[in-house]
């Protein structure tokens, strides 16, 4: 059988996975679960797998991490893909207005309560690749190496006490035997439906979380001299961020966001502590140090000035998703062949992160956008809301949507890089 009638065969395929790829991800939509709580995510994606009579399943890796390996009966060279969809919801209230929508709040989890939704697709991306699953085990004798179904749990980020995501799985293990010779992962995004987006050079960010603790001197509200209060030394920090931007390359974007402020006071009560969560975002990862270092700066003199203290803390750092040259050059056919050739185009830099990154960066391989929402191109490539539609509306937030219709498009898109890599067309 010729690649064109393979590619033909996996079309076909996808297709009849279609409905069950929305019932999948209607259900997961329903029933999300938080960075590190994937269990009832975890067990769905491994019940099918091993229905699917994979040649292995492999579960409970840096916790609700899966990964199934398929082993191809096909000569060949003995390559090995990787093809990646994260499993976490957000502590977002879900207001998508679906009849699927999330009713759940944890009320365990670390910080919590807190609603949950797939507010950023995880959803879509567990769905579409349970559905590639299916695609190319139905294949297997014409596969020429080797398949692996990785299924990432805590890509959001764990809680601060814990460890999880992509750098887990790989200090796990998970992908020592075998080795992956190419990674592949995409994100739904407000692209118009059915594009895709790459783009050469990085796609992402590098990203940090940032712990900032001002500390000064609890006392009654009603005698604020005899202590020392911590909220005007965080307040100065927040005030000094907005700054920071200006004492680095204006060329290369970076930003540092503050977004979740917690104090120990009262309203009759100075507190003796103010905390800040946040992130910095360097579209350049050389630039992380300096930025790290004029935040650290600013936060302990911004403190000193009211007589309090600060320290920074750096946590969970991510790289930035890096699509080189001749990785995109490689796949630019096979994304074609998938999308249409006019549905292909080339994206901005974001300051988004996904720790895709860690996979990527090891093996080598490709991270797309695929758009799922109403939305055209302007002159400038950027999406614009499609008239009568619902509009572009971003990750993480509560509106968040996705098109169903679409989620067959990134099943495609799996299976025809994971056949076009083994088969070795998609190398650089």
């Amino acid at each position: 059988m010729g690649s064109e009638a393979i590619h033909d065969e996996l079309d076909e395929r996808a297709a009849k996975t279609a409905d069950q790829v929305v019932a999948w991800r209607h259900h997961l939509h329903r029933h999300p679960e938080l960075s590190n709580r994937e269990v009832n995510t975890a067990r769905l994606v491994a019940d099918h797998l091993r229905a699917l009579g994979l040649d292995e399943v492999r579960t409970g890796i840096a916790g609700h991490g899966i990964v199934g390996v398929l082993r191809g009966t096909a000569p060949g060279g003995g390559r090995v893909v990787a093809l990646r969809a994260d499993t976490d919801a957000l502590p977002v209230k879900d207001l998508c207005g679906a009849d699927f929508a999330s009713d759940v709040v944890d009320t365990a989890y670390p910080g919590g309560p807190f609603p949950v939704s797939h507010a950023c697709g995880h959803d879509c991306h567990t769905a579409m690749l349970m559905g590639a699953a299916t695609v190319l085990a139905g294949v297997r004798e014409r596969l020429p190496g080797t398949v692996l179904f990785v299924f990432q749990p805590a890509e959001e980020g764990p809680p601060v006490a814990e460890r999880g995501g992509a750098l887990a799985m790989v200090e796990a293990g998970a992908f020592a035997d075998p080795v992956p010779t190419m990674a592949f992962g995409m994100h739904v995004t407000p692209y118009p439906k059915g594009y895709v987006g790459y783009r050469i050079g990085n796609q992402y960010g590098a990203s940090t979380l940032v712990r900032v603790v001002v500390t000064g001197k609890q006392v009654h509200g009603s005698t604020p001299w005899e202590g020392i209060d911590p909220m005007p030394a965080a307040g100065a920090v927040l005030t000094g961020i907005g700054q920071l931007y200006r004492q680095v390359s204006a060329f290369d974007p970076v930003t540092v966001t503050i977004g979740h402020v917690e104090d120990v006071g009262r309203f009759n009560i100075i507190g003796q502590t103010v905390t800040l969560w946040g992130t910095v975002r360097c579209a350049v990862e050389s630039d992380m140090a300096e930025v790290r270092r004029r935040l650290t700066t600013l936060a302990e003199h911004s403190a000193a000035a009211y007589g309090a203290t600060a320290t920074v803390e750096y946590l969970q750092s991510v790289p930035p998703v890096h699509n080189s040259g001749p990785w995109v050059e490689a796949g630019l056919p096979t994304l074609r062949r998938v999308a249409g050739g006019d549905r292909v185009v080339e994206t901005g830099a974001t300051l988004g992160y996904d720790d895709v990154s860690e996979l990527i960066g090891r093996f080598g391989g490709l991270y797309v956008m695929l758009g799922v929402q109403d939305a055209t191109l302007d002159a400038l490539g950027g999406p614009v809301a499609e008239e009568g539609g619902r509009g572009l509306v971003t990750n993480h937030n509560p509106h968040f949507y996705a098109d169903d219709d679409t989620l067959v498009t990134g099943v495609r898109l799996h299976a025809h890089v994971a056949y076009d890599h083994l088969a070795g067309t998609l190398v650089p």
